[in-house]
């Protein structure tokens, strides 16, 4: 039996948060504990990715140190990104030598994960060729960003569900100049995409996604979602 626990945890700091992966990584590689996928939110953060810039923070240092928002240099994927209040966040620690170790279809695993949580608010995501995140109408709603380390996966994906989009204005999100940022508020009105309902959407899309990637298809109920 395969077994994925899910938890879903309050706003956390993003330093916070990272040494929580670090510790789950360590106790996966040993088996000491199942896949898992950890779900919450950020404060107001910058993250830079392995292939960012710093061109692509749009304000000065000095706006930045004033602004009081950390910029962390990570070892995800991807380039520049926004978090915080209204955006939920998911770190799937999960163990990639029982899926083929296959990082490609982890990521499109991913972005079917947000998709499929979004069809349950009407709301059509899709995949666009050659970028990564899940898109409405040419518009970016969720980024992925992911690393890797002795086959366990660790940072992961963000959706919009309904943080202050101005955010987005002091950075070139995740390197495209051409491409605007919406959220599920603003596209679906306010109070019709519930931050809790998003939550569980997420985690039930993540149980029929990722309980089915390994060798065999998995019942769902040998899929065992944490508290």
């Amino acid at each position: 039996m395969r077994n994925l626990q899910i938890t879903h945890l309050e706003q956390i700091d993003y330093r916070s948060a990272l040494g929580l992966q670090h510790r789950l990584m360590e106790k996966r590689s040993t088996g000491e504990i199942a896949d898992q996928l950890l779900l919450l939110e950020h404060p107001h953060t910058f993250t830079l990715g392995r292939t960012g810039r710093l061109e692509h923070l749009r304000i000065s240092a000095e706006e930045l140190s004033q602004s009081g928002i950390p910029l962390y240099q990570t070892r995800r994927g991807g380039n520049i990104t926004y978090h915080g209040p209204g955006q939920l966040v998911g770190y799937p620690i999960i163990d990639l030598n029982g899926c083929g170790r296959d990082i490609g279809r982890y990521l499109r695993g991913l972005e079917q994960v947000l998709i499929r949580s979004m069809a349950m608010f009407n709301l059509k995501g899709e995949q666009l060729r050659g970028l990564t995140g899940v898109w409405v109408d040419g518009k970016k709603i969720a980024s992925i960003g992911i690393a890797v380390r002795h086959w366990i996966t660790y940072h992961g994906f963000s959706l919009n569900i309904d943080p202050d989009l101005c955010f987005f204005d002091k950075i070139v999100p995740c390197g495209l100049r051409d491409r605007e940022v919406t959220s599920m508020r603003q596209l679906l009105g306010e109070g019709r995409a519930d931050a809790e309902e998003v939550r569980w959407a997420v985690s039930k899309s993540f149980i029929e996604i990722f309980c089915s990637i390994g060798e065999r298809p998995l019942a769902l109920e040998e899929c065992v979602p944490g508290p």
